[in-house]
């Protein structure tokens, strides 16, 4: 029997290219949390990179030069690659793939060029002291992000790690969940963890009295939740009252059925157009963390509230394009998906649309007006897909009894382009 071919991996760059590049995680412990290898990476970089703070705390190992990050920080990524095929050694908080310069630096320079000597992240350093099983844990990042993203996690009986920005963060966080309704929840603020300054301190969300603050450090949330609490299932098709809006937004009923018609898949590119209230874009995003959505709504107005609604939703990275399609389509990265919910029928949108539509693409469509039922009814007889026609009728009193309003009907197309 032959032998199965030998792949030639000698012009790979896994092949050709050495560990250049080393990572190393540094706490807050500084020097003395450092095993022997990195201290003798450290010492021997004839260049090592870090923000002010790892600089400070590896200071008594390193011989080379020091480099603080730059703003904005690319041109300091720019000046690691360009030393490439040199020992180059960064410095980065706890696990540098964990919100880390890490996973930045991978995006630009491949694996098997750098070496990384993680140290325990805050989320794990955080679980330790509590007592927490981490993977049963949310873990949010809000170092230099909305708090508003801490929104989705807010489970009654949840446990939820947030990483935040700076002093004033877990007082802000204490703010946001007592103004949602989530006052009585424990927050525990775990400081400087690992280092001399390390303090951990309970505090009740609603009576937050916590001063002096170290800039870093992890609040741990008890989440409990008062009767009136914005808590956001994690069923789509959320109840209209959960959402800000004018009477322009894809009701309840048929926006489960439309998400389940998009059909969602980690790390896609939605576009909403015609948006109305953001709803459809907003559930899309609330679907999985890596979701991206872009909602092109004409009115002013309504675009504000789609912001708000975002932001409330706790999925501000929700982009909003004010602009009448088709001319607002212009420019706007390739979606996997696009709803259109508004605006259908105005010439040149569905075929704009249909052409923006990458290949393997999604597209739905929902009308109520017998024009854009039209529009719908030629696209399917030329192009094919799912045609349905959905009614739906709400029970409603009726003098001293109760009888059924009928909705207006909605005829639903949904097309894959081949």
């Amino acid at each position: 029997m032959r032998g199965l071919p030998v792949a030639d991996m000698s012009n790979s760059v896994s092949a050709i290219a050495a560990p250049w590049l080393t990572i190393i995680g540094i706490g807050e412990d500084g020097v003395a949390g450092l095993g022997d290898e990195a201290k003798q990476l450290v010492a021997t970089a004839p260049v090592v990179f870090g923000g002010v703070r790892h600089l400070e705390l590896a200071a008594p190992l390193i011989r080379g030069e020091g480099q603080v990050w730059q703003s904005p920080f690319e041109r300091s990524i720019e000046a690691i690659v360009a030393r490439r095929g040199s020992p180059v050694v960064v410095l980065g908080s706890g696990d540098p793939f964990l919100y880390g310069v890490g996973a930045t630096l991978a995006r630009r320079i491949d694996p098997s060029e750098m070496r990384t000597i993680p140290a325990p992240s805050a989320f794990s350093l955080a679980a330790s002291r509590l007592g927490w099983a981490l993977q049963d844990v949310a873990a949010v990042s809000l170092h230099g992000r909305p708090l508003d993203l801490v929104r989705p996690h807010l489970q009654p009986e949840g446990r939820v790690l947030a990483l935040t920005s700076d002093a004033n963060g877990p007082r802000a966080l204490a703010e946001l969940l007592t103004e949602s309704g989530f006052g009585r929840s424990r927050i525990t603020v775990l400081e400087a963890l690992g280092g001399e300054r390390e303090r951990i301190s309970r505090q009740v969300a609603a009576d937050f009295a916590l001063e002096e603050i170290h800039s870093l450090n992890v609040c741990a949330i008890e989440v409990i939740g008062e009767a009136h609490a914005r808590v956001l299932p994690l069923a789509c098709g959320l109840d209209d009252a959960l959402f800000e809006h004018d009477g322009q937004i894809t009701k309840r009923e048929m926006r489960a059925l439309t998400l389940s018609a998009l059909a969602p898949r980690r790390g896609e590119l939605l576009w909403d157009i015609g948006a109305g209230s953001g709803s459809i874009a907003i559930e899309w995003m609330l679907s999985d963390p890596a979701m991206r959505a872009i909602a092109i709504e004409a009115s002013p107005e309504r675009a504000a509230r789609i912001g708000r609604n975002a932001a409330s939703f706790g999925v501000p990275g929700l982009v909003v394009v004010e602009g009448q399609a088709p001319d607002a389509l212009r420019g706007l990265p390739e979606p996997h998906v696009i709803f259109i919910g508004g605006g259908g029928s105005e010439p040149g949108v569905m075929d704009a649309a249909i052409a923006e539509l990458r290949s393997g693409g999604r597209l739905v469509a929902n009308a109520v007006t017998t024009e854009m039922e039209a529009v719908l009814l030629a696209h399917h007889a030329r192009l094919g897909g799912s045609l349905i026609r959905i009614d739906i009728a709400r029970a409603s009193p009726v003098g001293t009894m109760t009888g059924w309003r009928p909705a207006m009907p909605v005829t639903h197309w949904s097309w894959t382009k081949a």
